[in-house]
This record gives C-alpha cells, structure tokens and sequence, in this order.
C-alpha cells in the first residue's frame, strides 16, 4: 500500500459486499493485510451498526497508539457514516435541520474526528473520505469535515473522465498544516507548481482553439511550455508508490 506505518486501521462503512469481499482479497497486499485491522459494516446491515462502526474503528486505532506505535486510519465514507446517523437521529425524533441531517450528526462528527492524532508515545494519521452530491463541495457533511480537518484531497470527475489517475484536483486540494511539517524548499517548488497549473487553465481554451499567441505573457509561456511534464508528474500507477525524496526530485523536474 506504500503506507510506512506500524499498524493500519481500516474502516468500510456502507460498501456493497462485492467491493469489500474483492478489497480484502485482490487489493490488499500480503504484507498490507498483515499489519492491517479492517472493521466492515457493509450497506445492508443496521443504521446502529454502520454508524458504531467508525467508532470500533478509531478505538481500535487508538489502542495501537497508546502502545506506542504510529498508526493509519482510513475510514470510508463519513458520508455513509452521516446518513446511518440520521437514520438513527431521525427515527428517534430529531427535526431535520441541514439537508434532512439532524443536528446529532454535526454534533458527533467532531467527536469523532478529534480522536486522531499525536498521543504521548504514538500517531494516528486519519484518512476520511466524503461522497458529494453532484459535486456540491458545500454540502452540509463536506463542509463540516472540512471546517475540523487539517486538509482536504479534491477527487475530480472531470480528471477521471480523462483517464487522469489519480484524479485528484490540486487547485482545489488544500493542506492547512503543510507549512509546519515540509522544508521551505518544498514550500517553494508546491507554490509554483499550484501558479502553473492556474496559470495554465486560464488560457487553455485558447490554447485549444489555436488564439494563444507565446510572447505576450513570460509565465503563461512558462506554464505552457511545463505542462506536459505537469501532467507526467500527476498522475501515478497503482501499486507504484515513490519516495518523497522522489517525489520532490520530480516535483523539481517539472516546475523547473
């Protein structure tokens, strides 16, 4: 999986029983599974125990940390785990206040996702993924995971339409902790990465239509002249994990 960690804690709430059966079984490396803890609560079982399932899941992580060890912890989705929680909310009474979500829902998202973290003597890195409606990045539970997270990681439709892997939309993707845990250099080098890449979409339909005329812009030119090597670098093979030594090399390569 390319994760440097002691233990991984991986929590799969609401998936079809296909998906999860072939994960476990086809995607998950030996050496992954043996150092890897899975709670699954698939889509058929109980709202109670899909969203009791996210919960085990960070117990069980935070247990790991308490030994000491660094731990990684992915649970998918929160989005799933909202609506079993308003399932649960609803059906004991609670008014519908954001999107038919219950205000217990935003109540216990922050208790939730508080947990993880450094301990006295261990880690806890969390992954959490949110499904969107129609791409609405404000939706009520994105927005909220958003205001409590360090950072978020933007998946793009469009990117994946184009056979872009990952998909992961970099302008929109944002690290509110990066400036403290990276070296200047590598602040440097994701700061002009991000200007090309705006640069570049500001005048890509023009490029496309044959408008664009080099000379009259020196870091259009630039972000033009780049964005072939930008887009090498983007994307990646699963299953071929790299360094961050390599990554930064790369990073240089294609910026530079």
């Amino acid at each position: 999986m390319g994760v440097e960690a002691d233990v991984i804690v991986l929590a799969l709430v609401g998936e079809r029983g296909r998906e999860v059966r072939e994960f476990l079984e086809y995607t998950l490396s030996d050496y992954a599974r043996s150092r890897c803890v899975t709670v699954v609560a698939t889509s058929e079982r109980a709202a109670l125990e899909r969203l009791k399932a996210s919960f085990v899941a960070t117990t069980i992580a935070e247990y790991f940390r308490d030994q000491g060890k660094n731990v990684v912890l992915m649970i998918d989705s929160l989005t799933r785990y909202a609506r079993a929680a308003r399932e649960v909310g609803l059906s004991s009474g609670e008014p519908p206040v954001a999107s038919g979500f219950p205000p217990s829902v935003f109540a216990t998202l922050p208790r939730l996702l508080e947990r993880a973290g450094n301990g006295k003597v261990g880690s806890i890195t969390a992954f959490y993924t949110v499904l969107v409606e129609g791409d609405n990045m404000n939706e009520p539970i994105a927005d909220e995971v958003r205001s409590i997270l360090d950072g978020h990681i933007v998946l793009s439709r469009k990117l994946a339409e184009a056979n872009h892997y990952p998909a992961i939309d970099v302008s929109a993707s944002v690290s509110r902790v990066m400036r403290q845990i990276v070296t200047s250099e590598h602040m440097r080098l994701a700061g002009h990465l991000r200007t090309l890449i705006a640069l570049y979409r500001e005048i890509e339909l023009l490029v496309r239509v044959g408008e664009y005329r080099e000379g009259q812009d020196p870091d259009a030119d630039k972000a033009l002249r780049c964005w072939p090597v930008i887009q090498q670098f983007l994307q990646q093979a699963a299953g071929n994990p790299q360094s961050l030594s390599e990554t930064l090399e790369l990073l240089k390569l294609a910026v530079e």
